[in-house]
């Protein structure tokens, strides 16, 4: 498969992913929204908070260890005009797709750390999607307001 391929099916694969979860969380109602979010706020704690701190204000204990400061992460939609910039979060956490605008990258790979964790199989693309996804719905229900 060609990297574009790939890129094309990995976009819409997430997107159809996104939709389906969008979905079924409007119907299923608040029982599967915490379940959702209690996985992306496990997930936040595992492997975020050593360097963005336990309330993702950027004060983890690895922070000063770090040439750049990590980003308090409660302040994303006031830096994006009010509205949580899902999308964005989402491709800097997956880091698989370079994004130029992005600048230099100074945190995990995360997509491909999440792969390699899950292995080879069918369910491995939408495991990792459906972390991703969920410590990005975690991060929107933590935005200061």
């Amino acid at each position: 498969m060609t990297p574009y391929r790939r890129q094309v099916s990995h976009k819409l694969l997430a997107s159809s992913l996104t939709i389906f979860l969008l979905l079924v969380l409007r119907r299923t109602g608040l029982a599967q929204d915490d379940a959702v979010l209690a996985n992306g706020k496990q997930e936040y704690h595992s492997n975020c908070a050593t360097c963005h701190g336990v309330a993702a204000k950027g004060d983890g204990p690895m922070a000063e260890l770090l040439t750049r400061k990590p980003a308090n992460l409660t302040q994303l939609s006031r830096k994006n005009g009010g509205e949580f910039p899902f999308w964005k979060v989402y491709h800097i956490i997956d880091g698989r797709e370079e994004v130029m605008a992005h600048g230099v990258r100074n945190m995990p790979i995360w997509g491909a750390r999440f792969s390699s964790e899950a292995g080879e199989g069918p369910g491995t693309e939408s495991s990792v999607l459906g972390r991703i996804l969920g410590l990005v719905y975690y991060l929107q229900s933590i935005q200061d307001k």
